[in-house]
């Protein structure tokens, strides 16, 4: 018997959306803070990977591409994948990428550059994105910054695609950043817990 589907179950739909809206008013990128946010709030406040487990819409997204419409090989992924030397590894460049991402928009916010009308995929290439920008009331550099951000969320989320292809449906979720960051959190949570439970 199948189990009833939760309202969490859906979430996917979200992670969707959050992709097509970006192609048509670069400014709903804003909304991909949610998917920085809550993992590290759920982590920090209950010390858990309920959000990993539970409410990624990326993570379900995956399930559904490669599971329900068979696009993933199903194979394991090799073991340095796996390792915390290239889990850790990829948590250091991905933020270092994204901090990079927070300089260039602080450059735009104080007028030493001009906004850039490009999602920068894989960290490498520049693709015009000139017609999801329609103006906004704001500073350029909220346009930068959305322009930035949702270069991050679509290159993770064609990392993740890449890597459901070659290998099992939720492959991803091993070396995600934010998966390996929330898991920090919460073994420093529980190691906390458990000192002060001695004391």
């Amino acid at each position: 018997m199948k189990a009833k589907k939760k309202w969490y179950d859906y979430l996917w739909i979200f992670s969707l959306t959050y992709l097509i809206l970006g192609f048509v008013n670069i400014l709903f990128a804003w909304l991909g803070l949610i998917c920085f946010a809550l993992p590290l709030i759920i982590s920090i406040g209950w010390g858990n990977k309920a959000y990993c487990n539970k409410f990624c819409g990326r993570g379900q997204l995956f399930s559904i591409l490669g599971g329900h419409f068979g696009l993933s090989r199903k194979k394991d992924m090799p073991k340095w994948m796996k390792s915390k030397y290239f889990r850790y590894g990829f948590l250091v460049f991905f933020f270092a990428m994204f901090f990079l991402m927070l300089w260039n928009t602080y450059l735009v916010f104080v007028g030493d550059r001009p906004l850039g009308q490009k999602v920068k995929l894989l960290w490498t290439f520049k693709v015009p994105w000139h017609w999801a920008y329609h103006g906004t009331l704001f500073s350029d550099g909220v346009a930068q910054f959305a322009f930035g951000f949702y270069s991050v969320m679509l290159t993770s989320t064609i990392l993740g695609f890449v890597t459901i292809i070659l290998f099992k449906p939720r492959s991803w979720c091993v070396y995600c950043p934010m998966g390996t960051m929330t898991q920090l959190i919460c073994k420093a949570k529980n190691v906390t817990k458990l000192q002060n439970a001695e004391e």
